[in-house]
């Protein structure tokens, strides 16, 4: 993940909240009322992210992904036979050792 491409999207959802808080800041009744005045500013911040901020969001989420695979340990099923088989083949060599 690419910390640019998150910090740009973090700051567009900032931005798609305080505008909007702004704008219905300046009339007086929404002054009185700022609690309901941040709920519609929440409501249409997050309107307008999922219509205009797919692309930057989608951005993150891969970062992310591919962030998350790279630290996961590629296990194969030819390795995962192979574990199995050495851990058999060891309980039966053990078993195979005559008693002293």
């Amino acid at each position: 993940m690419r910390a640019r491409s998150a910090l740009a999207y973090s700051v567009l959802r900032l931005l798609a909240f305080f505008v909007p808080l702004g704008i219905m800041m300046l009339f007086p009744v929404m002054r009185e009322q700022y609690l309901l005045s941040a709920i519609f500013a929440a409501l249409i911040g997050l309107s307008l992210s999922l219509l205009f901020l797919r692309r930057p969001l989608e951005g993150v989420t891969a970062g992310l992904a591919e962030r998350r695979a790279a630290r996961r340990p590629v296990v194969t099923d030819e390795a995962t036979e192979d574990a199995a088989v050495d851990g058999t083949t060891q309980r039966t060599a053990d078993r195979t050792e005559p008693p002293r």
